[in-house]
């Protein structure tokens, strides 16, 4: 078990030097055009291949990383370049990490590489969970699969969304109900291969913020995927149902559901991703005080503005501690007992939206044209309190934790 550190090692910084170089000079540049233009970036993810930053290499180095520090600080670096990129470059992540927790060794050598292409032909993935009305409800799921034993067949119907690269990602995973009287605990994960009939994209969504970031509804219509599109086989399915029957009949038990400790565990990276944006708004704002002039001095000479930056540093490098403690503790097995997971994802996204609207009062009426970064920033930030859980469900998380009442 590695200790827990606030010291980046040596290997680290160099990591996180020449992630800083590329949201700066490739990231940045092209964030206002991408934002505008609301389409997938192909072309910065291809710049990201070709260093080695899209690709499972990277992530897996990152996620490895026993001091747990590898993901929070490249996730806070790409999204201090720009979210919405940022999320079409991490975005396939999502997806590997679905198939790399549950699939065989032959199903992650199978799908991943096609998740991400190669250099010349980048390729992207959707993990698709969230339904129109289970989204935060996991157990209210509707999206049906179907064993077809006489073919060795999965037939999925159903229709997600907010689907980050969904209709758009050469390879889907999709989770679906295959036993509905167990709720969430009668869920399973299916590849969905490129091309596959019957999956289309739906609506494509016109959104407030993270626009470069392709988010999308994805309709199953008698989807049929081969037997071997089950993550992790039938056989491994067949006895976690069973042992999930056995216990429906026993009278179930007050543990936490799967999904959510999965949430629970993932939920501080998006809080980096809101800890990198917050930071990007606070360091535009810093900047913009120490020249603006206004009655003969810089701006930063007035208290009501120092404060404000002193509160933004503040919450911004507390935001960060809380996320590299569960980060920590998740890679080194330690049980989050207050939901430690959660708390970071709540402070964190709550700083950011409460950072990014403090830079555009800084700025005044330069903030709130497009001229400047903030006012993007400001519409980015309004997705971390909502996606990955929203801050009322941590809110929820965390008091049942503490409580020691079930999570559902």
């Amino acid at each position: 078990m590695a200790e827990f550190t606030m010291e980046l090692n040596d290997e680290q910084k160099e990591v996180r030097d020449w992630l800083h170089g590329f949201a700066a000079d490739v990231i940045r540049p092209a964030a206002a055009e991408w934002d505008e233009r609301e389409e997938t970036p192909w072309p910065v993810i291809q710049e990201a291949a070709k260093v080695g930053i899209y690709s499972l290499d990277f992530y897996a180095q990152q996620y490895f990383d026993p001091t747990g520090l590898g993901i929070p600080m490249a996730m806070e670096e790409l999204f201090w370049g720009d979210a919405g990129i940022a999320l079409s470059i991490v975005g396939t992540g999502l997806a590997a990490v679905g198939v790399l927790a549950n699939g065989t060794e032959e199903q992650i050598g199978t799908w991943i590489p096609q998740m991400y292409g190669d250099v010349n032909d980048v390729k992207v993935a959707a993990f698709c969970s969230s339904e129109p009305d289970a989204g935060s409800d996991v157990a209210s799921m509707r999206t049906r699969a179907v064993y077809d034993e006489a073919k060795d067949e999965w037939v999925l119907n159903g229709t997600k969304t907010w689907a980050t690269n969904g209709g758009i990602a050469n390879v889907h995973v999709v989770v679906a109900v295959v036993d509905p009287e167990l709720g969430s605990k009668g869920h399973a994960s299916f590849i969905v291969p490129p091309n596959t009939p019957g999956l289309s994209q739906g609506q494509k969504f016109q959104k407030h913020g993270i626009r470069a970031s392709h988010t999308a509804e994805v309709v199953l219509d008698d989807v049929r995927v081969p037997g071997s599109c089950l993550l992790g086989g039938k056989e491994k399915l067949d006895e976690r149902l069973a042992r999930a029957r056995e216990r429906a009949k026993a009278g179930g038990e007050r543990v936490k559901n799967a999904a959510m400790a999965t949430f629970e565990a993932s939920r501080p990276a998006v809080g980096a991703m809101a800890v990198g944006t917050a930071r990007a708004a606070y360091e535009v704002a810093l900047d913009y005080a120490k020249t603006r002039e206004q009655f003969g001095r810089p701006i930063i000479d007035n208290q009501g503005v120092a404060f404000q930056l002193a509160d933004m540093r503040t919450q911004i490098d507390a935001a960060r501690l809380l996320v590299w403690r569960a980060s920590w503790m998740a890679v080194n097995g330690k049980p989050f007992t207050a939901a430690e997971g959660s708390m970071s994802k709540l402070f964190a996204s709550e700083t950011a939206k409460k950072v990014t609207g403090q830079a555009i009062q800084i700025l005044g009426g330069n903030g709130y044209t497009r001229e400047y970064p903030v006012e993007r920033m400001h519409r980015d930030a309004a997705i971390y309190t909502i996606f990955e859980g929203t801050s009322e469900i941590q809110r929820l998380v965390i008091a049942r934790t503490l409580s020691g009442m079930p999570i559902r």
